[in-house]
Formats: C-alpha cells, structure tokens, sequence
C-alpha cells in the first residue's frame, strides 16, 4: 500500500482521477440496473393497456439508461486506464531509475525482465481490474438495496444479503481456495521466462552436446507448474461463480415469493413484482468477476512485492549512471589502486592487496590465469562493484571495452551510439572504419548480434570507443575472436586513438601483452 500512495503522490491530481474513475464505474453499473428496473416496470405497465402517455416517461427512461451505461462505462475506461497507465509509468520509471544506479547482482536475467515488465503492469490491475470495480459495485449495492428498499423492505434486505454473497463471501472463498497457487504462478512465471531466456541464448551449443532434451524437460517442468497454478485458479473461480449464479437465483425466487404475496395484500403496487424480480438479474451481473478481482489482488500483491523488492535492493556500485567527473588534464589522467581487495559482493576476495598505477600514456597489460579476477578488477575501476577494502582512483572519463560487449537487436549505427548517443552520422561511419568495420550504418544487426561473424561484433563493440571522448580506458580481452591481421590492425586504430590516455589491458593475447609498456600479473 506504501508503494500505491507514492505512485498516487506522484500523478497530477491524484484524488480527482480516483474519484472520478469510481462514479463513472457506479453511474455505468447502476444504470445497467436501473435500465433492467425500468423496463421490468414498463413491460409491467404495458401488460395493462394503459395510455400511451403513461409510459412515455418509462421509455425516456430505457432510453437514457441504455444510452447512458456505454457512455459512462467508455468514459469510465479512459479515465480508469489512465489513472492506471500513469501509476504504472511512474512505477516503470521508478524501477529503471533504480536499476541504473546498480548492478543489480545474482539475478537472473529471465525474471528479473519478469519484474521489470509484467509484475510492473499489476499496478494497473489493482486499479482497472480490482479497486475500481469493487467500490463502484459497493455503492451500487446500497443504493439499488435503498431504492427497493422504499418498494419493499423484506425483499430488499434478501437482495443486500445475497448480493453480500456473491460479491463478497464468493470471491473471499475464490481467493482462499487458490491463494498459494495465485502466489505461486508470479514467481512460475519468472522461472518460465528464465528457462525460455536460458534456452533461446544457448540452443545451438545444447543441440551440439545433446543435453537438449534436459534443457526442453526443464522448460516442460516450469510451465507444467505455471499451468497447475492457473488450472487450481480457474476451479477456484469456477467455485465461486456457482456460488453467485446460486445467489442470483435465490434472490430472484425471494422476491417472487415475499412480493406475490405482498401484492395480493395490497401492499405492493402490481407493477413493481416484475422490478423486485428482474432487478437482482442485473446487479447479481456487476459482481461477475468479483472472483477474478479477488485473484488478481493476490497475484497483483505478490508481483508488486517483487517489484518493491528491485526497489529495496541495496545500491552495488554504480551502476549503468555517468559518474560525476570533471574535465582532467591530460597530465593528471590516472587509473591507480592503492592495496585494493577485489571480489563481487557476498563472496570471497579474488584478487587482494593489488596496487597498480596507470599514468598517462601508459599501456598496462593485466594477465593472470582465467577466472583469477581480472575482469572484476575492471568493473572495481568502473565503479560497477565497490572494493571490498583499499581505495579507486580514477581520473577521465572512463572507456570500456568488455569482453562480452552486449550487440542490440537494432541498427549498427544505433550500436555504435552507446559510445555517444550524441554522435553524428559522418562520426559513426569514421568509427566503424577505424575499427575495420566498414558496413551500412543502417544494416539490421540480429538478436545478441546473430547476423555478425564473432570478429565483426568484436569490431562493432571497439567502434564505440572511437565515437565516445573517452580519456581513461580499460580493455578486456581486445583481440579475442579476431584473426592476428585483423587483430594487429585493431590494435593499431586503439594505440592510435587513446595515444596520451592511461590505457589498462586484460588479455591472456602474447602479441597484445608485447605491445604494452608493462605488465601486471596476477596469482603469483
């Protein structure tokens, strides 16, 4: 609920919109009753031949109700989506401000996308699909019960109770019966979006080992489960929808069986039997997806807990955010680690008591076995994990190369833009030339780069460097996937554009290591 008031806080006119959203539901619902009351009475009145004026004002009446449900219930959307839709966007971008401040780790990758995208849109299901529509169907009931109430008060109070029955007690029961499971399909569907990702990244090298079998048995595992979830759901809401037809029904038979006989004493007008009777139809009808809501509640709570849980993570590092820094210069360009501990949050130190000092003009080689921490002393210097003791100097604003550089599913052109998104077009074609890639800017790169060879996504993720002013730079692995020509050529155009930059090397590469001024080893 502290999450719902922030978002609330955080729209203009909050208050309006809320109450706004709920008359317009109640004006669309009781007009839906008012129009089965009206011409109950009507076809009532008709039955006795009577003038025509005297059914003149109960035809206005159909009219207007008729007319007037579509009207208030199309207003009744576009009010109601967008309170919902400004909540959720506020919502989204609250997630995105968080998660580009950190780097957000040990989750993976299928749910947390889970998170940031379906479990962020169950705030506009709380507000379209729960709240809006129980209130609204709250005030319908105690104003249709007060109306009858004037006609006859036995048969008024039969309707408010099972109206109680079907819109409160059935969809209390509905969401009982299926509360574990509802609070279950949130997270199964995340662990279906994790084996889904897992899959769609890694299905040539599993079908190239056989273990694609297993792989499919686990996707058949996780939706199985997901599918339990939402089969025990539909029973549940199956149950109370029997309960409310049931309802219906009863208080439709009560109202036969208390207004006959008033009407035989005289005390109820002939033509309002019909009313009492019809006229639960109707409202019984506003509480048919009560059940649902009841459900969706639960799933929507548990998936903004989710949510809510992104937003509580504590900050590791920096994050994807531009640090703070002034313009250096050229002389004062520095990388320097003074007796530093390295090692992702919640483990072990992998590399302790590292100095190393880059200067300007230095190139630097860092070597060591694989996996002894060389890429996580770059993203120590980046800022993307704090050191677990000893102190980061950095000075320039900081160039990375990463050895698993991300290729996005859209242009060259745009891909090369992550080194600047300010960059001119004659400044992306320079990029990709200098860094041996002359293709069409506007050519369509494959998801995660599928329609490039291993050395053209290489090249493309060096192109970035170029087109960004980067004055401090960290290269991981630089001449992986590239043949020693290519290679040299590449390293070349990096020599050749970060001349005068401190320049850290991570390469287990003989030729690159020889082109470095020095060499940092690790492990010994």
């Amino acid at each position: 609920m502290t999450l719902i008031w922030k978002l609330l806080g955080g729209i203009d006119r909050p208050r309006l919109r809320v109450a706004g959203s709920v008359l317009l539901a109640a004006l669309a619902s009781g007009a839906s009753v008012a129009l089965m009351g009206t011409a109950a009475w009507m076809l009532s009145r008709a039955a006795e031949h009577p003038p025509e004026q005297a059914l003149a004002v109960a035809a206005v009446g159909v009219r207007f109700f008729g007319i007037s449900r579509g009207l208030f219930r199309y207003v009744e959307r576009l009010v109601g989506h967008d309170l919902g839709l400004r909540m959720q966007s506020a919502l989204r971008l609250l997630t995105y401000e968080r998660l580009a401040q950190t780097t957000l780790l040990g989750r993976r990758r299928g749910d947390l996308l889970t998170r940031v995208v379906a479990d962020v849109e169950a705030i506009l299901d709380v507000v379209v699909r729960v709240f809006v529509p129980l209130v609204a169907g709250g005030i319908v009931i105690v104003a249709t019960t007060a109306i009858l109430a004037t006609f006859n008060l036995p048969s008024a109070l039969v309707l408010l109770a099972t109206s109680l029955l079907a819109a409160v007690v059935a969809p209390l029961l509905a969401q009982s019966l299926s509360r574990s499971t509802d609070a279950a399909a949130v997270p199964a569907r995340g662990a279906l979006a994790d084996v889904v990702h897992e899959l769609a990244r890694t299905a040539p090298d599993l079908v190239a080992y056989g273990a694609d079998a297993a792989a499919l048995d686990r996707l058949i595992a996780a939706d199985a489960a997901l599918r339990r979830a939402e089969q025990r759901a539909a029973f549940s809401r199956g149950i109370a929808t029997a309960i409310q037809v049931a309802a219906a029904g009863i208080a439709v038979v009560a109202a036969l069986a208390i207004g006959g006989p008033a009407v035989a004493a005289g005390t109820l007008d002939r033509t309002m039997l019909a009313v009492l009777a019809l006229t639960p139809l109707a409202l019984h009808e506003v509480f048919g997806d009560f059940a649902k809501a009841a459900q969706t509640f639960t799933r929507a709570r548990v998936a903004l807990d989710r949510v809510q849980s992104v937003l509580d993570e504590p900050l590791v590092g920096r994050g994807d955010l531009t640090p703070q820094t002034t313009a250096a210069a050229a002389s004062d360009l520095l990388i320097q680690l003074d007796d530093v501990t390295v090692g992702w949050p919640g483990g072990q130190p992998l590399v302790e008591h590292l100095d190393l000092r880059v200067g300007p003009g230095e190139r630097v080689a860092l070597v060591g076995p694989s996996g002894i921490g060389k890429t996580t002393v770059a993203a120590t210097i980046l800022g993307l994990i704090p050191p677990l003791a000893g102190t980061v100097t950095t000075r320039g604003r900081l160039g990375y190369l990463a050895q698993d550089a991300h290729i996005f599913t859209t242009s060259v052109a745009e891909n090369v833009k992550i080194g600047n998104k300010d960059a001119s077009a004659a400044q992306v074609v320079d990029a990709l030339a200098r860094a041996g890639l002359p293709v069409d800017p506007e050519l369509a790169v494959g998801e995660l780069g599928s329609t490039l060879s291993g050395g053209e996504a290489r090249r493309l993720a060096a192109s970035r460097l170029f087109v960004g002013d980067y004055a401090t730079i960290i290269l991981d692995e630089p001449s992986e996937h590239l043949d020693p020509e290519t290679a040299a050529a590449l390293l070349d155009d990096l020599w050749t554009s970060t001349a005068g930059c401190p320049t850290l090397v991570i390469t287990h590469d003989p030729e690159v290591v020889a082109r470095c001024d020095r060499v940092v080893r690790l492990g010994r």
